[in-house]
């Protein structure tokens, strides 16, 4: 499990920790995790000795692990140059360190600086806030126009390390260096967008971390001890059986997709209720069909409603009818718009909630563009108001349960997964792994994983469809078991 703290509970650990060691050891720890980084992306495109490499130093801390790694790479034959954004507030010792090794500082305008190997971002710390300063943007706009590659120190300046808002400009990195643990910000877009690959330096500070993370994200590993397997008892029925009120008449494919879905959840038998049977069962005909209304179908672990539903009075009496089971229910697509929030709340089985952004801010009452700069404050509030799991769809998939508990971020998926009908399979999945006995929180997270790896696996570079996902399903579940 790959876990993310705020900053307040970073720098409370980092006290503590500090307080144990001798003074500036744990600066050097850092340091030397930075320099080690660097020397690998360095030696990519060539080799550390007679590199090239700019430092763009802040205030504080992360400055003066900046300085610390620069004069590492200084003394390894590196050519060293610093620009200090804030030089009355510069690291004294880490300066110093810098300079002592050969290193040196310019000054001059920005677009002087020439040629550089690598640029390291040491602007802002984690305690960064709203964006950069503007002499600091223009100084980033104009080292970076030569396409250096970009390492970020802690997390890339002008990102919000909590929330993963980006509220003005930014650095864009190529590589992220963190410390002593993952922050937010590093998992969760937009911030999560600017950081490039993420190398987590070990400086110690595990044991002052408390048990509980702010963010949470999924394993390999993980994954594998959650997936459900049958036994040698086991039947269709005792596997679980989820049910699919999906599609209609303009949207017959939603229904095909979301059973798609389904059939590849772990759940032993899919039954589907709804206008679509002939579709559904031209495509899979293990399908267990009925025409509705869904209470009438037949015994369910699970129910998956919403997809292609329309906005017809048949289909809302439909989410109604699905809301009204004891069992777990995923809601989804115009089941979203279609749902009573009362009857959602009052609900005493598990709730799943499958929004994109723009389904988000609809049931928020705010704007697209205000889920998608703060998602992970609109995926918690969403959690919260409906009292059910909430797995935000995006370019970082988020699930939120209500509740003091972290919020999980998905790390599979492929920007080619923002395609047609790539939600209805997911739903399917999701409630298949609900009907065969995950937990909220667990199967909307396997499901998140399965379905992003598949689209990987699926795509491998190119255009992918719905169905392609649905069809990698299986390979992607092997490869995690794997």
């Amino acid at each position: 499990m790959r876990h993310a703290y705020s900053v307040e509970t970073v720098r409370a650990a980092e006290r503590a920790l500090m307080a144990r060691l001798p003074e500036g050891a744990l600066m050097r720890r850092a340091a030397a995790g930075l320099a080690v980084a660097c020397g690998d992306l360095l030696r990519r495109n060539g080799r550390v000795y007679g590199a090239r490499v700019l430092l763009l130093v802040g205030s504080g801390d992360n400055g003066g692990d900046t300085l610390y790694a620069g004069a590492r790479l200084a003394r390894r034959g590196a050519a060293v140059r610093a620009v200090l954004t804030s030089p009355d507030k510069v690291h004294g010792a880490g300066l110093a360190a810098l300079l002592a090794a050969g290193g040196q500082v310019l000054g001059g305008p920005p677009g002087a600086v020439g040629t550089v190997d690598l640029v390291v971002d040491g602007i802002t710390g984690i305690g960064g806030r709203g964006g950069l300063r503007p002499g600091a943007a223009e100084l980033v706009r104009a080292v970076t126009a030569g396409h250096a590659p970009v390492l970020a120190v802690d997390l890339p300046s002008g990102v919000e390390a909590d929330t993963g808002q980006v509220l003005g400009e930014a650095v864009r990195a190529d590589a992220t260096v963190t410390f002593g643990t993952y922050k937010p910000g590093l998992l969760v877009d937009p911030a999560a967008g600017h950081a490039g690959a993420l190398r987590l330096v070990d400086i110690g500070l595990a044991a002052d971390l408390p048990d509980r993370p702010d963010l949470e994200a999924l394993q390999y590993a993980d994954v594998a001890a959650l997936l459900p397997a049958p036994g040698s008892a086991s039947d269709k029925y005792r596997r679980g059986v989820v049910g699919v009120a999906a599609g209609s008449e303009r949207y017959p494919g939603a229904a095909v997709l979301a059973v798609a879905g389904a059939l590849r959840g772990g759940a032993g038998a899919v039954r589907y209720s709804g206008p679509g049977a002939g579709a559904v069962l031209a495509r899979f005909p293990e399908t267990l069909v009925h025409a509705g209304p869904p209470s009438k179908a037949g015994r369910v672990q699970a129910w998956v409603v919403g997809p292609g539903l329309g906005d017809s009075s048949a289909s809302a009496e439909a989410v109604a009818d699905v809301l009204a089971a004891e069992v777990p229910v995923l809601v989804d697509a115009d089941g979203l718009r279609l749902m009573d929030a009362a009857a959602v709340r009052a609900r005493t089985a598990a709730t799943v909630l499958t929004p994109h952004a723009g389904e988000a801010a609809a049931l928020l009452g705010t704007g697209r563009e205000e889920v998608e700069g703060g998602r992970l404050a609109a995926v918690r509030e969403l959690a919260a108001r409906y009292r059910a799991t909430v797995l935000l769809k995006g370019s970082t998939t988020l699930v939120a349960e209500p509740g003091d508990t972290p919020v999980r971020v998905n790390p599979t998926g492929t920007p080619w997964l923002a395609t047609a009908g790539s939600g209805d399979v997911l739903s399917g999945l999701t409630g298949s792994l609900l009907a065969a006995g995950l937990a909220a929180h667990d199967a909307a997270s396997v499901g998140a994983h399965l379905h992003g790896l598949a689209a990987r696996l699926a795509s491998d570079g190119a255009p992918v469809a719905a169905q392609d996902v649905a069809d990698a399903l299986p390979a992607a579940w092997r490869d995690v078991l794997a």
